[in-house]
């Protein structure tokens, strides 16, 4: 397990997106996590789950021949922790969490100088490498240029970490 953080807008997702090939090309089955920070809807008004979650189910289930998704709708009940998320998933050969930059998982900060947003690095001792458009400061932890993503992928590929460790070791709290 390993994690992409970053300000808004500093092209995490882009990054991600580019490195699930490359990753797929050494063979690795990678999932993802990604965090968002305000409501989302993965089902669309007028289909049928849409309308279940809309009428009050605490949960949706739709599963087809190519694929499944589970809704949960939290009304009103707080985020799951992180761990709690993860316990979720099936196991892979990389699980990579974008966003919860909070947390305190190993994670490869993206940053971008337009942005004009501070590094995260210097006050986060979980993060293990940087990964930017500009040059990292002194004393950063190990930086690839955004545009190179192999060296990204190998970058995230040494510092990730077993995911039961994370969880059995409780550096990433307690799963509900």
């Amino acid at each position: 397990m390993i994690g992409l953080a970053g300000w808004s807008g500093s092209g995490k997702t882009t990054l991600l997106t580019r490195l699930l090939p490359v990753l797929g090309a050494r063979g690795l089955a990678v999932s993802t996590l990604k965090h968002a920070h305000h409501a989302f809807d993965i089902d669309q008004p007028g289909k049928d789950s849409h309308a279940h979650r809309q009428a009050g189910a605490h949960q949706v289930l739709v599963s087809s021949a190519r694929r499944w998704a589970l809704i949960t709708e939290l009304r009103q009940a707080p985020e799951p922790p992180l761990a709690a998320l993860l316990r979720r998933f099936d196991p892979v050969d990389l699980l990579i969490i974008e966003g919860f930059k909070r947390d305190p998982h190993p994670k490869l900060e993206v940053h971008r100088a337009a942005n004009a947003k501070p590094w995260l690095h210097p006050g986060d001792p979980a993060i293990i490498g940087l990964a930017a458009d500009v040059p990292a400061p002194a004393g950063a932890p190990p930086w690839r240029d955004l545009d190179d993503v192999g060296g990204i992928a190998d970058l995230l590929l040494a510092a990730a970490v077993p995911l039961r460790d994370l969880l059995e070791g409780g550096r990433l709290g307690a799963a509900e």
